[in-house]
């Protein structure tokens, strides 16, 4: 089943303990975030504004007992993307999102899939599919077993460190 707009944001807000996300691709085109990528080049920083939808929810995940994680896989040199997103990973930080980073510049991939997916209370899961430019396909509920994706959430969690100690180790 396909999960857009509303039934999306209703199916993420039911979680009863935690959600994790695993990403792996170097570059998202989001076209939500096309006019905050402009000001990024122009080098000014990803304002609060930018970030404030999702930062509350993070807030109120938080206040609420449930935890938001995210691992994001990835190779230096890191793409403009990924800069433009690090920076939202710092106000996701500060809001409480656990986000933790899986370089594999030099190291082979511990055996993470090459598939986006949300896993929600180690139960649900959510594919998150895109064209190769990063471009997202759709969101689909995954009908199958979730065991194989709760294996790759802890090998992914077990081998990446927090973002805050990456990018201070990383500049």
């Amino acid at each position: 089943m396909r999960l857009d707009g509303s039934r999306w944001r209703e199916f993420f807000d039911g979680m009863q303990r935690d959600a994790f996300r695993l990403e792996t691709l170097p570059v998202y085109r989001v076209p939500q975030e096309e006019e905050a990528i402009r000001r990024f080049r122009a080098g000014r920083p990803i304002a609060e504004a930018d970030t404030a939808t999702w930062t509350a929810r993070l807030r109120m995940f938080a206040e609420s007992g449930r935890v938001v994680r995210r691992v994001h896989v990835l190779s230096r040199p890191l793409t403009e993307y990924l800069e433009f997103e690090f920076e939202h990973y710092r106000h996701n930080v500060a809001a409480g999102e656990d986000v933790r980073i899986l370089d594999i510049t030099n190291r082979e991939n511990p055996g993470l899939p090459d598939q986006d997916f949300w896993m929600f209370d180690d139960e649900r899961v959510v594919l998150m599919n895109y064209e190769p430019d990063g471009t997202q396909i759709d969101r689909r509920i995954h009908e199958g077993d979730p065991e194989p994706y709760g294996h790759w959430k802890r090998l992914a969690l077990e081998e990446s460190v927090p973002f805050l100690d990456y990018v201070k180790d990383h500049g």
